[in-house]
């Protein structure tokens, strides 16, 4: 899974406040042509490490992360080992899932979500752990009580367990905590040039139809910390607007878009809008004036050539995040033994945290 009107671009450097390490994994059962178990590492919110259940070693999906792979082969051999040992283990999960549920068919999704923040100024450290199912939360650390929380009253057994084993709770607030931000200094020290860089994007308004919505869209920038509106003399407005998903690019730059719905809009008022592109690091926004001269459509107008919308891979990238419900994944210190295992579903779930 791995730039339209040129407004400008620029590179430069900026260094964000706080950096993120998280993994996500998840498998799913029911689902075709895509693989069973997805996981990927990313370092703040650009990701790094991809392995699925086709068989081959886990990839590095930034340069910087591949020559660090080059350097320490021992570092990828991990990453192969805990990707293999996660498969089984995550399988075996959602099947005593689904039995506990009374479920035999349809597309279902188990997921871990993990990782941990680290404030490069203060030298503030933050981590989380959270277990999903089908879209919901299930179970999650909170690593200040060092207590598990339940919102789902299948897993609350599950919680009232968990939270008398200390070893469990303790290992993963230090993983958590300490390992997690060791290795996250070690990426963003590594990644550096490339994490710390910002390219601005090129941002074109599309219409479909002449009754369809305006969408401001922004593609080509970098990183993905970035967010985009739409104006109304100078205001920024919420109701008649739609907010799209940030997607990755193939070339590892970001797209996004952000609709506003003009049908009881007068066209003498379009002059007061205007769309605003702002990534954080970065001083200025990209302003874009509401101007009917400059949309781009797949319809023609008098005078005018068609000019076609291109938001395929926008439309493939969240139709393979929606149905894949990436999930990830975390590191621990080798010589750290897991717990004991145990068949039992509530024990079954607590996915050895070796993996």
């Amino acid at each position: 899974m791995k730039t339209l009107i040129l407004l400008s671009l620029f590179c430069q450097f900026a260094s964000p406040v706080k950096h993120s390490l998280e993994f996500m994994l998840s498998y799913s059962h029911g689902t075709r042509d895509i693989p069973e178990f997805v996981a990927v590492a990313l370092v703040d919110k650009v990701e790094i490490i991809y392995c699925d259940s086709t068989g081959q070693a886990p990839e590095a999906t930034m340069d910087w992360m591949d020559k660090l792979f080059k350097k320490n082969p021992q570092h990828l051999a991990w990453y192969a080992d805990k990707c293999l040992g996660n498969q089984h283990t995550f399988k075996a999960t959602i099947e005593n899932l689904m039995q506990h549920f009374n479920q035999t068919e349809d597309i279902h999704i188990f997921q871990r979500m993990n990782g941990c923040e680290w404030d490069d100024e203060t030298d503030e450290v933050s981590g989380n752990l959270h277990y999903g199912y089908d879209g919901e939360d299930l179970i999650s650390l909170d690593l200040e009580t060092e207590t598990w929380i339940a919102p789902k009253q299948q897993a609350v057994f599950t919680k009232h367990e968990w939270d008398t084993d200390r070893y469990n709770s303790i290992f993963w607030k230090y993983a958590l905590r300490h390992d997690c931000i060791e290795n996250l200094k070690e990426y963003v020290n590594y990644g550096k040039s490339s994490l710390q860089k910002t390219d601005l994007p090129s941002v074109s308004l599309l219409q479909k139809s002449p009754s369809s919505p305006v969408s401001c869209h922004a593609t080509g920038f970098y990183p993905n910390r970035a967010m985009m509106f739409w104006r109304k003399d100078g205001e920024e407005i919420h109701e008649d607007v739609d907010h799209r998903e940030i997607l990755p690019n193939h070339d590892g730059s970001f797209q996004m878009s952000v609709d506003l719905n003009l049908s009881s809009v007068p066209p003498e008022d379009w002059r007061r809008y205007d769309c605003v592109f702002h990534l954080s690091g970065v001083k200025d926004d990209i302003i874009t004036k509401l101007d009917k001269a400059v949309i781009r459509t797949n319809w023609e107008r008098p005078g005018n050539v068609t000019v076609p919308i291109t938001a395929a891979v926008a439309v493939l990238a969240l139709v393979f995040i929606t149905a894949t419900a990436f999930i990830v994944y975390k590191r621990k210190k080798a010589k750290s033994p897991p717990p004991p295992p145990d068949n039992n579903y509530e024990l079954c779930l607590r996915l050895n945290p070796e993996t």
